[in-house]
C-alpha cells in the first residue's frame, strides 16, 4: 500500500480567524483527529504536500511530521471552496494498532465477463465501498469477480470478494456492475446463442479482465 509522508506546521491559535490568516499565507487548515477518542492536533500544510493524496481515486496511508512527530493515519475529509474549488480543510483519522475504523476504498472488477464476449456492456454502479477494519488488516481495494457474469447478469455488494479482518458496511443487496443485453440480441431472441458462445470459449481458455481493465476509479 502506497504511504504518502508530509510536514504537517502546528497550528498555534484556532478558530475562524486563525485559519484565514494560514490561508492567506497560502497555508491549508488540518486537524488530526484519534481513532477511538482522544484530542485533536490542529496543524496547517502547504498545498502541495497533499495534491498527490487529494487528487486520486486510490486509497493511500499518510505519514504526517509534526514537530519530529510521525502520525500514520488517513484523509477522512476534504472541504473545498464552492467557487474557486480550491481546498480549505482536512481531516485525518490516526490509526491506533487494534483499533477498528471505517474507510472508503476501491472496487477493482477482475475476470473477462462471458457476456460482455457476447456484445453485452459492462456497466459498474459503484466506485467504491465502505469497510470498516483495523490498521493490521487494512486494504486499498476490495475485489469483483466479473468472469461469470453472463448478459443481464447482475453482482451486488454480498458477492464481493472481501479479505479476512475487513467488513463492507455499504446494503448487501445493492447492485455493483450489470451486463447491459445489447437491444440486437433483444429483438432477434439471442440470447441463447450465448451458451454456446461460453462452452467454446470456455474450451479455449479466457482473458483476466471484464472487457478488458475496469478498475474503478481509475
Amino acid at each position: 500500500m502506497e504511504i504518502i509522508a508530509i510536514n504537517g506546521q502546528p497550528k498555534s491559535h484556532s478558530g475562524s480567524s486563525a485559519a484565514k490568516k494560514l490561508r492567506q499565507q497560502g497555508l491549508v487548515p488540518a486537524v488530526l483527529y484519534k481513532s477511538g477518542g482522544g484530542e485533536a492536533i490542529q496543524f496547517s500544510l502547504q498545498p502541495a504536500d497533499f495534491r498527490h493524496l487529494v487528487y486520486t481515486a486510490k486509497f493511500k496511508l499518510v505519514e504526517i511530521n509534526i514537530d519530529g512527530s510521525k502520525h500514520k493515519c488517513i484523509l477522512k475529509d476534504i472541504q473545498f471552496h464552492p467557487v474557486t474549488e480550491e481546498v480549505v480543510h482536512l481531516d485525518f483519522l490516526e490509526l491506533v494498532p487494534g483499533v477498528p475504523f471505517k474507510a472508503a476504498v476501491p472496487l477493482r472488477f477482475v475476470g473477462q465477463a462471458p457476456g460482455v464476449k457476447s456484445g453485452g456492456k459492462f456497466i459498474p454502479s459503484m466506485r467504491k465501498v465502505n469497510i470498516l477494519t483495523t490498521p493490521e488488516n487494512i486494504v486499498d481495494e476490495i475485489m469483483a469477480d466479473v468472469s461469470k457474469m453472463r448478459l443481464g447478469d447482475v453482482i451486488r455488494v454480498r458477492d464481493l470478494q472481501v479479505p479476512d479482518g475487513v467488513t463492507v458496511t455499504n446494503n448487501t443487496a445493492v447492485p455493483i456492475a450489470s451486463i447491459e443485453i445489447p437491444r440486437s440480441v433483444k429483438t432477434d431472441g439471442g440470447a441463447g446463442e450465448e451458451e454456446g458462445e461460453e462452452a467454446a470459449e470456455g474450451a479455449e481458455g479466457g482473458g483476466d479482465q471484464a472487457g478488458g481493465e475496469a478498475t474503478a476509479g481509475e
